[in-house]
């Protein structure tokens, strides 16, 4: 994989689609086993991801662009996150883009599991681009969230066919059986988070925002590498 400081689409004729901006979350909990996560079981007929274990999210849709009044001081700590980030390229704008990131984010988890998350249980944590061989394209922002106590999401997206807390190592051993299947950021994401012992390590933790852009035909080997015997 490629990190990249910043990430920009050419325009000349026959280059790749431009990336959509999508958001994703990474819902948290403890767990006596270990850091659990919430997760959807994509069903097999999804024209992206299909039949992979995600984490809720999708693309920023025009309602994300405004309507919501988040902290001045929030949006000024996300922005720093995201600074090396797509949505930093006009640093004018950068407050607003960050709102209209967590907006997208808070509303596909309330759309997909019912989740109403507070804007201050949010902290961006990773920025994924889909590679440029790729014929659909995303500029994707991860945030892990620690969800209220109590709070209990659940399925009710027509995407998935099962939607369900798991323990992050759990996850992790049935791909490397080959029983589940992982998209790229998923995968890493979860390796990363699996060294955290808790919700509270993983929200302190020193942690830099860096874009990641994968080489082409770097998604088929993963998936060659990652589908088993």
């Amino acid at each position: 994989m490629t990190n990249v400081s910043r990430h920009t689409t050419p325009t000349e004729d026959g280059a790749p689609p431009k990336p959509r901006l999508a958001a994703s979350v990474i819902l948290l909990r403890d767990a006596p086993g270990g850091l659990e996560v919430f997760v959807q079981h994509r069903v097999s007929t999804m024209d992206f991801a299909a039949g992979m274990v995600v984490f809720p999210g999708g693309r920023v849709d025009a309602a994300d662009h405004d309507g919501w009044n988040y902290p001045a001081d929030l949006l000024a700590s996300h922005a720093a996150d995201w600074h090396l980030s797509s949505i930093s390229e006009d640093p004018a704008q950068a407050h607003k883009m960050a709102g209209t990131i967590l907006a997208a984010a808070i509303r596909e988890v309330q759309e997909e599991s019912g989740l109403t998350l507070e804007a201050a249980n949010l902290r961006p944590w990773a920025n994924w681009i889909t590679p440029t061989d790729m014929p659909k394209r995303f500029d994707t922002f991860f945030y892990v969230a620690k969800p209220d106590a109590g709070a209990d999401p659940r399925h009710q997206t027509t995407e998935a066919w099962q939607s369900l807390w798991m323990p992050v190592q759990q996850i992790l051993e049935a791909e490397a059986a080959h029983s589940l299947k992982l998209m790229p950021p998923t995968y890493f994401l979860l390796k990363e988070i699996a060294g955290f012992g808790s919700v509270d390590a993983v929200w302190s933790a020193e942690h830099d925002v860096v874009p990641v852009l994968a080489g082409p035909g770097s998604l088929a080997a993963f998936l060659k590498a990652h589908a088993g015997p």
